[in-house]
């Protein structure tokens, strides 16, 4: 059995027109709600074993804020570039190259890939993951190579309005 935790970036901020989609950082709300949702991680007792990221801004500072308030290492953070744009077919790749000793792996993306997987793999229909939103899928596989549809059950969906 593994598990998989799907997190959309918490919220960022448009008001650079100047820096690239790739380069913009979290908004206030984004900076309030990251901290809230890790929470939520840590109160359901959840430890990764492997956290892996985009590494545009957003994604990867959410992914450093989930780190630290779980008192994972910042530095074993994976940055994988192909989940900026990501659609089923990388993200599939991306997990099915997960070392099979790593049970629990969170993977910090972006809309609509992330949602998209999570209604492939999960036993629930998500129609659209809100920023900072977490699914908690447990995957019926022993290793991540055999990841495919419907394999999981939907085990939550967090996001910050709903507390």
């Amino acid at each position: 059995m593994k598990t998989l935790y799907l997190i959309r970036h918490a919220k960022s901020s448009w008001d650079n027109h100047d820096i690239s989609d790739y380069e913009r950082e979290l908004n206030p709300r984004g900076k309030k709600d990251a901290p809230l949702m890790a929470m939520i991680i840590k109160e359901k007792k959840i430890i990764p074993d492997l956290i892996i990221s985009s590494p545009a801004v957003r994604a990867i500072t959410t992914a450093k804020i989930f780190a630290e308030e779980l008192n994972y290492p910042i530095e074993k953070i994976e940055p994988i570039e192909i989940i900026y744009e990501a659609g089923i077919r990388e993200l599939t790749d991306v997990i099915r190259s997960i070392d099979d000793v790593k049970t629990h792996v969170m993977i910090f993306g972006h809309n609509p890939g992330i949602t998209t997987f999570s209604n492939l793999l999960g036993s629930e229909y998500i129609s659209g993951m809100p920023t900072c939103s977490i699914v908690g899928l447990e995957l019926n596989i022993n290793s991540w190579k055999d990841a495919e549809r419907y394999c999981g059950k939907t085990l939550f969906f967090e996001y910050p309005k709903k507390k």
